[in-house]
């Protein structure tokens, strides 16, 4: 049986990091193998997700997979989630700021707020609907990599505005 290959990561400057992704539309092998590509990709550069456009492809499809490690050593264990054409439905009033890195941003480390938690909404590899409510530092994972299908960095987080008023005086925004 033949190894699962990894994708080189793309470095922020790249421009597939700062376009909106296309929607999956075809649910079929060549999905499968992204998606597999993915998580080596990612298992191997020691992330907790990793969306489709950090390795050239323009696709909505990321994965969430927290678990401690190096980099996150106080991350929550669970089982590999991959997301097709993921939606933030809604999301906590109340926002949090952490220390976030990225795998296209290597070397950086950024407080970031997020919202605690986020309902959502996404496909599996088998174009099946799915549903929940996210918390804590999943629903962390999940908002950092949606950014990535909507050609937002870490770089431009940090800067949008929402963000240094969240930043600067912890008030709640949604």
């Amino acid at each position: 049986m033949a190894s699962i290959q990894t994708a080189p990561i793309v470095i922020t400057g790249d421009p597939v990091l700062y376009q909106k992704a296309a929607p999956v539309t075809v649910f079929d092998a060549n999905l499968d193998r992204l998606a597999q590509t993915l998580m080596a990709t990612m298992l191997q550069a020691k992330g907790v997700g990793i969306a489709a456009p950090q390795s050239g492809e323009s696709q909505r499809l990321f994965i969430v997979a927290s678990r401690p490690n190096e980099r996150y050593p106080d991350a929550p264990l669970m089982e590999p989630v991959v997301m097709v054409n993921p939606v933030l439905l809604s999301g906590s009033s109340e926002w949090e700021l952490g220390e976030e890195g990225c795998l296209s941003v290597p070397g950086k480390r950024l407080a970031i707020a997020r919202h605690l938690w986020v309902d959502a909404q996404w496909q599996d590899l088998q174009g099946r609907t799915h549903s929940g409510r996210l918390t804590g530092f999943i629903a962390r994972i999940f908002q950092h990599e949606l950014d990535h299908l909507n050609g937002i960095t870490l770089l431009e987080r940090v800067t949008m505005a929402s963000q240094e008023r969240a930043a600067a005086s912890g008030e709640t925004l949604l």
